[in-house]
């Protein structure tokens, strides 16, 4: 076992190597091989591609299973190519990152941070964590951060969240919202990737394309809680790179109804898949925790 682990650590250690020597590399030429590591991954990461195709047919049962097929394989490709992509997030100067990321809205976005309380909701886009990163070259924020199993890997992705103006990452605890709570009153920009299934105990069944899906309802109740303006970031994958989306304030938002507020967010969240499904993360399982009597669908 012993081993086993420190072959696992070695081989993580190469890998970040090699992927930090890219960020030098022409988009193109990152682009590329991850099409070509992307045809070799569709075939060994098994577990995930029939996760990817469940959640296609659940959410779009009127395509056809080629399409379905030709989506997933997108994901993979492109979930791998974010992956290259973050030698120039990891090693790469702050010009070589705007170079890189490029964003919609950024000036309503800075005059924003500079009167209001913000929480920019980025769904599970595979290019989030470019948006994030290039977002901290703009100003100082919050977001919560998940510890990974692999300490190198966990390393790796902590060094490059924390390099451009010292974002507090929060870690997920039972007592992490306490600390988003204080970090927006402290007028830092919270980040928040809440479209996870968190399981039904802090969540509320609202349909996703259709599918009752556990979500948490916590845009919401940190809005009403703090005053903060709701906004959406959405990062897309262009040939280029990537273009961080910030659009302006959600308008009638917070209401009363939190439940009402998810479904909200659910169906505006539909929209922007609609227009670049293979750049969503289908690969997790959005509908694991099922409402009272239903079957796993996995």
């Amino acid at each position: 076992m012993a081993k086993k682990s420190a072959l696992n650590l070695l081989i993580s250690k190469t890998c970040v190597a090699l992927v930090n020597g890219m960020s030098d590399w022409k988009q193109t030429s990152r682009t590329h091989l991850a099409d070509f590591l992307a045809s070799v991954t569709w075939f060994v990461l098994a577990r995930r591609r029939k996760i990817a195709l469940t959640n296609l047919r659940l959410c779009f049962p009127e395509w056809s299973e080629q399409k379905r097929v030709e989506t997933a394989k997108g994901v993979f490709r492109n979930l791998i190519r974010a992956a290259l992509d973050h030698s120039v997030l990891a090693k790469g100067s702050k010009d070589q990152v705007l170079d890189m990321v490029k964003f919609e809205g950024k000036e309503q976005f800075e005059a924003l941070c500079k009167t209001e309380k913000v929480i920019i909701v980025a769904p599970h886009f595979v290019g989030l964590d470019a948006g994030g990163v290039a977002m901290n070259t703009i100003v100082r924020g919050a977001s919560l951060y998940q510890t990974q199993s692999n300490p190198v890997w966990d390393k790796w992705a902590f060094e490059a969240r924390k390099r451009f103006s010292d974002p507090v990452l929060i870690p997920k605890s039972n007592s992490a919202m306490k600390e988003v709570i204080r970090a927006l009153r402290a007028s830092l920009p919270f980040y928040y990737l809440p479209d996870m299934d968190h399981g039904a105990r802090n969540s509320v069944f609202v349909p996703f394309f259709g599918v009752q899906a556990a979500t948490l309802p916590m845009v919401s109740k940190l809005a009403k809680l703090t005053g903060a303006k709701v906004i959406w970031g959405i990062a897309e994958t262009t040939p280029e790179g990537y273009t961080m989306h910030l659009s302006k304030p959600l308008e009638n938002f917070p209401t009363n109804d939190a439940t009402a507020d998810t479904l909200r967010l659910n169906q505006e969240l539909e929209q922007f898949i609609l227009k670049h499904p293979d750049q969503y993360l289908w690969t997790h399982r959005r509908f694991k925790t099922r409402p009272e009597g239903e079957p796993s669908v996995y």
